[in-house]
């Protein structure tokens, strides 16, 4: 998959493997999910480069004011106590690496669905309500039966496809999981995207996909959103 999507495979390579996606539904959203991963990655890095470069020049204007010649060894106290934070920090993160059992348990919690974002045409959906009433009982299996149920019925329902991802996540059905939060993810046009990419990235711990998962993570960092904070510790600690 990583060759085809790189573009690295020979034109009789490449025509076997397309053979293979025409055939296989799983693979052809694996792939339709890593393209859009990419896309957000591109526009991402673009927007990380531009306030880089503000950044810097920030930190330069703030150098030339406060760099004056009395202020010398003031900086010298200053650059020693900055080696020694360093010193301390890269100490404490080094040595406190967490596995992925330990990441769900310290950043890991369920999801509780916002009531303001539920429309009327949901609400009076009668499976959507038995299915909501299971999950907040914490009957996760029955709860994915019927927002299945919702879904045949409605599948551009992305509040009920992030549900049912979040109930077989619960239910440890990652493959699952990851289907349904990819397609809330491809829709790209709902409020519930943040909220798959964060636990997509979750399935992708628990399956020890790391790579996978620090993609994401690293996309959910520079998003700046609600999930930021948790996903830049859980980089500088993933083992």
């Amino acid at each position: 998959m990583e060759r085809y999507l790189a573009g690295e495979m020979s034109n009789s390579e490449k025509e076997a493997f397309e053979g293979r996606i025409k055939k296989d539904k799983n693979l052809l959203e694996e792939i339709n999910l890593r393209r859009s991963i990419d896309r957000i990655v591109e526009k991402r890095d673009v927007q990380s480069l531009r306030n880089k470069l503000s950044a810097i020049e920030k930190n330069r204007n703030s150098k030339r004011r406060l760099l004056q010649p009395q202020s010398g060894p003031y900086l010298k106290y200053a650059a020693v106590f900055l080696g020694v934070v360093l010193i301390g920090g890269i100490g404490l993160f080094s040595g406190n690496k967490l596995t992925s059992v330990q990441i769900i348990d310290k950043y890991y919690k369920v999801y509780e669905p916002p009531t303001g974002q539920r429309s009327d045409k949901v609400m009076s959906n009668d499976d959507f309500i038995v299915a909501l009433n299971l999950y907040n009982t914490h009957e996760y299996g029955k709860a994915a039966v019927f927002f299945s149920k919702v879904l045949e019925s409605n599948p551009e329902d992305m509040q009920s496809e992030l549900l049912n991802g979040l109930s077989n996540f619960e239910d440890k059905k990652y493959p699952e999981a990851k289907k349904s939060f990819g397609i809330v993810i491809n829709d790209n046009n709902n409020f519930f995207v943040e909220t798959a990419e964060w636990y997509l990235a979750l399935c992708y711990v628990m399956t020890d996909e790391k790579e996978k998962a620090k993609q994401l993570l690293n996309i959910i960092n520079k998003e700046g959103g609600i999930y930021k904070k948790d996903a830049n510790r859980i980089l500088k600690r993933y083992k």
